[in-house]
């Protein structure tokens, strides 16, 4: 017979690190704010992007090559707990939780590399 309850822990032992990441300019304070269903896998694609000058952001990428790597932190800021649901779609979770770090930190203008957003409606 099996034990639901060992199959949810297996489950939830085998899911990467989900959550939100933050890369921050040590020289001058100023953050970008991303999302991930795979923080370590993020962290590291964002580095080597940097690294090699194709990060999708030009702004952090032109500071990053002005300033050096060592100038930079890339840190997890929060992170999504596994649900008991083997098929649960973190998108929204992701999406929900980001726009709250955004919220919280504002990384817009001379704070941030993000553009500030046009409310809708």
């Amino acid at each position: 017979m099996v034990d639901r309850k060992e199959v949810i822990r297996q489950y939830k032992q085998t899911l990467t690190p989900m959550g939100v990441y933050q890369i921050r300019n040590q020289a001058n304070g100023r953050i970008f704010i991303g999302s991930s269903k795979n923080l370590p896998g993020k962290l590291n694609s964002c580095r080597f992007q940097l690294i090699h000058g194709s990060f999708i952001n030009r702004e952090l990428q032109n500071e990053f090559n002005e300033y050096g790597e060592s100038s930079f932190s890339f840190d997890v800021l929060d992170q999504l707990q596994p649900k008991d649901e083997p098929d649960h779609d973190y998108t929204e979770d992701l999406k929900l939780l980001e726009e709250m770090w955004l919220d919280e930190l504002q990384p817009w203008d001379d704070k941030g590399y993000h553009k500030r957003r046009t409310p809708r409606g």
